[in-house]
């Protein structure tokens, strides 16, 4: 496939009753998300490390053509320095092998504390990584990053190593007056969004209004640029984030139907097939 779409989280208890039938237990979580929609964030490894038997059923659990991008853990990019941790994040790499074709490209995201006074740092890491075994990504947050000379000189980097940029958008919930993270535990930050691509593939993390007519004019923008880097041959990761969770698989849903609608050739999610659909949120 050339083009996923997706959560950030598969074990969402919230979606119960919604996205997923009533009574689902948690340990259908997975496979029942997997027969919805294409990939998730699999955001569950920046926190702790599956074990393999954990691996195992996560690919018994999905089918073939699902794909897990997972983040690097914490321990790996969030304590200083990137190059003592190369390391443990081979060894990470190697333990996500168990995955299979189950497995999409990973992703490293920066704190803000990373500058780019560390860009050597940075391209040590990011030059150990074996790229043929797993393509990887990386989102920048130190606001630094997206200013001259930083910015070419990190996409001349990403583009020589092949690495991908995560593109997150987090325009849509900082468009209006009201905070709404309030009740989140990590706070979205508030950078441009900038649309470059640096591999044969790209991830974005667009993090949603609840109110679904506030995400219109971001959707089409990214409408027309999704369509224009699959003509291209780029392959596409959506990741659909909302401040209330609730809201995400159905804005995922929404999404995929207004590329379809804009004649964007994408394949149909499988949520198309259930037997069963879920029942509509009240923004629909």
């Amino acid at each position: 496939m050339n083009f996923f779409i997706g959560c950030a989280v598969w074990a969402y208890k919230g979606w119960v009753g919604e996205f997923y039938p009533p009574g689902t237990r948690a340990t259908e979580f997975l496979r029942l998300y997997s027969h919805r929609l294409t990939t998730v964030e699999g955001n569950t490894t920046f926190y702790a490390v599956p074990n393999p038997e954990t691996i195992s059923r996560w690919v018994a659990e999905t089918p073939p053509g699902f794909e897990f991008c997972l983040k690097l853990p914490r321990d790996i990019t969030h304590k200083g320095v990137l190059q003592p941790n190369i390391p443990a994040a081979l060894k990470f790499l190697e333990g996500m092998q168990l995955l299979g074709n189950r497995l999409g490209p990973m992703f490293v995201q920066l704190p803000p504390s990373y500058p780019p006074a560390l860009i050597d740092d940075l391209t040590t890491f990011l030059e150990a990584w074996p790229r043929d075994t797993a393509p990887l990504a990386l989102e920048v947050r130190h606001s630094n990053w997206f200013k001259e000379p930083y910015t070419s000189q990190l996409t001349a980097l990403l583009k020589k190593l092949g690495v991908g940029r995560v593109l997150l958008d987090s325009r849509p919930i900082y468009n209006g007056e009201d905070d709404l993270q309030l009740q989140s535990e990590r706070r979205k930050p508030k950078l441009p969004v900038q649309f470059s691509v640096t591999a044969p593939f790209s991830l974005i993390r667009f993090i949603s209004h609840p109110t679904l007519s506030e995400n219109q004019q971001f959707m089409a923008e990214w409408v027309t640029q999704i369509q224009h880097w699959l003509q291209a041959g780029t392959r596409i990761y959506f990741f659909v984030h909302c401040p209330l969770e609730e809201r995400s698989p159905d804005t995922a849903r929404h999404f995929q139907k207004l590329l379809e609608q804009s004649g964007v050739e994408v394949p149909p999610l499988p949520w198309i097939h259930l037997d069963h659909p879920p029942n509509q949120l009240s923004l629909w």
